[in-house]
């Protein structure tokens, strides 16, 4: 047995739906999860959507670099795109970005950590795509599947029937609710990591007429024991020939080629509408220049119309050029993201032929 002491670590993540003007009670939400976190101690607390936003607004990940009894631990909070529709899901793609860019992010800034904790509002199910890149990639461990022992909604939904903030529409399909919430953690060569302990709260607080949040509260007790140094593995950053990861990678990459292709329609359809505002435009031009070609002092189309026709010019051409550069980004993101996978699968692949090779 080790003799280094058990440190523990009490995680927090919390949604605070923090949507302006659409929240409720985001004044009396906010006092009642700052007296949660006065009244139980957390040594790591990940809050998500204190202001919102998806795709463009910002959504991304923070990094805090933690020293805890001599421990490195990094500890990551994010929140990916909502999904808004599962039958339907137009955003999917961008969220397997979102995936792929937290789990390169993780794995490029946590080498040197003994311990790796991540939370927060990933938007997807246990086992949707984007999960599943991330775990696998990451080599991060879902608390709610490791933990000794569980407290809190049946399949440790977060997002419940029973939270009158939460939208009936989005639980239509299930009834006993939806996993979207996190902790995910992971050791090191020198650290092992338990979940002893995961909770989550159920809809109104006690006392209180509404719940904290249209999310659930969710709380892990970790504990990390230092390995002997006899019994440590040599650290290994290195990729792991997993023909798993291939598999979720070739997936992804077929997903975001939809996206690509949805982005390109969206860029052509706006493209065709800027060429119907310079069109309006020249219009516009030509009728300002009749009174000149013909020689009158005056025009002889209605002011008034001239002026709406050049504020309909102008505002179809200031939308068009907007949305095409926006569809333009788009496009260059998503590509530039299944390059990266392709290029990734590659590697793993001749990983996997020497592999191969070398058993032979």
């Amino acid at each position: 047995m080790s003799s280094s002491p058990e440190v523990k670590l009490r995680v927090l993540t919390l949604n605070c739906w923090g949507i302006r003007y659409m929240s409720k009670f985001c004044q009396e939400r906010y006092e009642m999860i700052g007296d949660l976190l006065c009244e139980e101690k957390h040594d790591v607390v990940l809050l998500q959507e204190l202001q919102h936003g998806d795709w463009f607004g910002g959504k991304s990940v923070g990094l805090i670099i933690l020293d805890i009894n001599g421990l490195v631990v990094n500890a990551y909070v994010t929140h990916l795109h909502a999904e808004y529709c599962r039958e339907n899901d137009s955003y999917l793609p961008h969220r397997l970005f979102q995936s792929w860019e937290l789990a390169q992010f993780v794995r490029h800034t946590s080498k040197s950590a003994d311990v790796v904790i991540l939370g927060g509002d990933l938007n997807m199910h246990p086992s949707d795509l984007g999960c599943r890149l991330l775990c696998s990639y990451t080599g991060l461990k879902d608390a709610f599947c490791e933990a000794e022992s569980f407290e809190g909604c049946e399949g440790g939904s977060t997002l419940i029937p029973e939270n009158c903030f939460t939208s009936k529409e989005e639980l239509c399909q299930f009834p006993q609710g939806i996993r979207i919430d996190y902790i995910l953690y992971k050791g090191s060569a020198s650290c092992s990591v338990k979940c002893k302990h995961l909770q989550s709260t159920k809809g109104s607080v006690p006392g209180k007429t509404f719940p904290y949040s249209d999310h659930e509260v969710v709380t892990a007790a970790l504990c990390v024991q230092q390995k002997e140094r006899n019994t440590r593995t040599e650290s290994n950053h290195s990729e792991d020939v997993n023909l798993e990861l291939v598999n979720i990678l070739n997936e992804c990459r077929t997903e975001i080629k939809v996206g690509v292709h949805s982005a390109e329609q969206m860029r052509y359809s706006t493209g065709r509408m800027g060429i119907l505002g310079l069109v309006l435009m020249f219009l516009e031009l030509v009728i300002a220049l009749v009174p000149f070609v013909i020689m009158e002092t005056e025009h002889t189309f209605p002011r008034l119309s001239f002026q709406l026709l050049a504020v309909l010019a102008f505002t179809v051409l200031l939308v068009t050029g907007v949305l095409y550069v926006f569809h333009a980004i788009e496009v260059k993101v998503l590509q530039g993201t299944e390059d990266q996978m392709r290029l990734r699968v590659q590697a793993l692949q001749e990983q996997v032929n020497q592999c191969q090779d070398s058993t032979l």
